[in-house]
């Protein structure tokens, strides 16, 4: 059985774009889906100096072994003013220390959404161009937007116009 490793990169507790992560990776069939929480993985926030006085934290070193667990990771982006948030900048910084092909050559399906219509599609832009040097695999990509019209927790995307692009994309990925 094919591993997924999916989370939002935010540490808000009600994460919209965790719930977007999740929810496309129970869309495969046979794969067991670990869901992380940046919460668990709160780290110092980086600098050289640090990484000199302390070293690289052991939580940064658990969440750069567990990407290397998947087959699949599955990443969605909130986005803070245009770019990541400082919580999932932060915990990049660091696995990026262990080894600059952080993503560990594993393909990697990039989301985000957003409150707002753009969904998020600044950051996803960054994440597309810089993602392939940090060793990812990018095999596709998808923002939604206007999450709370577009989004049911119980159903998943809601708007057909939305949902038909996005499945296609889950079922062109093979595990």
């Amino acid at each position: 059985m094919k591993k997924i490793i999916a989370f939002g990169a935010s540490s808000s507790k009600t994460s919209i774009n965790k719930q977007l992560a999740t929810y496309a990776a129970h869309q495969f069939d046979n794969a067991s889906v670990e869901v992380l929480d940046l919460n668990d993985y709160e780290l110092p926030l980086f600098s050289s100096d640090k990484e000199t006085e302390t070293g690289i934290p052991q939580l940064a070193q658990d969440f750069y072994d567990k990407l290397g667990t998947a087959d699949l990771i599955i990443i969605s982006f909130a986005e803070h003013n245009g770019a990541y948030t400082a919580a999932f900048k932060n915990i990049f910084d660091w696995i990026s220390r262990i080894n600059g092909k952080t993503f560990q050559e594993k393909p990697t399906l990039l989301l985000a959404t957003s409150p707002g219509p753009r969904g998020g599609s600044s950051v996803l832009e960054i994440a597309k161009g810089r993602f392939p040097f940090q060793g990812a695999e990018v095999i596709g990509s998808f923002s939604l937007p206007s999450f709370y019209e577009n989004f049911d927790v119980s159903n998943g995307i809601i708007n057909d116009e939305l949902k038909k692009p996005f499945m296609e994309l889950i079922s062109s990925i093979s595990l």
